[in-house]
């Protein structure tokens, strides 16, 4: 099986089984930090690990977490010192599960979690830091779950890459995920289109096959 077709029958399942977590909600452990996560909502996972493990937040930044899921960036940078974090999904599911885990870990204070279509729900508030484990893959999403894995025409990179700068402080900084079955040349198209510099900062591997790859990119204004 090559390795397009193996991806879509994983991807599948984990939707699946992003749909049977009972209504309570289901506890996922991920690193040193456990997550409630409730149903329909993207499960704390290896993607995201190579930008919680090597991200760069100095005390005292705004840190703006897009698609935030379970909210597991967003906490973490809470841990790494932000004073200020907003996470944003478009997927009301995400946002309680992701409001919940603020406030279990102790952030309600300093992580503010808001329902949007990526920037709508911001105004004119800029960050030092945009954090982004978008979609990988340009392909048809059928509903709100889907939409966790899958870009329709690769629209939400598009509209993320054509926005971020509006919500950019000075000499900020994006940390944005790819993967090695995802467009990782569509989105450096559109990240250099946005008059950003692109840089690989780390990668990691599900397994020791290294079939499936994450990779997370440090991108500043050119």
């Amino acid at each position: 099986m090559d390795l397009h077709r193996f991806t879509d029958q994983w991807q599948a399942e984990r939707q699946q089984l992003f749909k049977s977590v009972p209504p309570e909600g289901r506890t996922v452990r991920y690193l040193d930090k456990e997550f409630l996560v409730y149903p329909d909502t993207f499960w704390p996972f290896a993607d995201s690990l190579p930008l919680v493990r090597h991200f760069r937040i100095e005390p005292g930044e705004r840190v703006l977490d897009v698609g935030t899921g379970s909210g597991v960036i967003g906490v973490f940078a809470c841990s790494k010192g932000a004073t200020r974090v907003v996470g944003v999904d478009i997927n009301p599911a995400a946002v309680r599960s992701a409001t919940h885990n603020a406030r279990m870990h102790g952030f309600a204070g300093t992580m503010e979690v808001l329902q949007s279509d990526l920037f709508e729900s911001l105004g004119d508030e800029r960050f030092d830091v945009v954090t982004a484990n978008l979609p990988f893959r340009n392909k048809p999403a059928h509903d709100v779950v889907a939409m966790s894995q899958w870009d329709t025409d690769f629209r939400t990179n598009t509209r993320f890459f054509e926005g971020v700068g509006r919500h950019l402080r000075p000499g900020g900084r994006i940390y944005f995920v790819q993967s090695n079955f995802g467009e990782i040349d569509a989105m450096a198209r559109l990240a250099r289109s946005a008059g950003l510099l692109v840089a690989e900062l780390a990668r990691e591997s599900i397994d020791d096959t290294r079939r499936q790859e994450f990779i997370v990119y440090e991108m500043t204004l050119a």
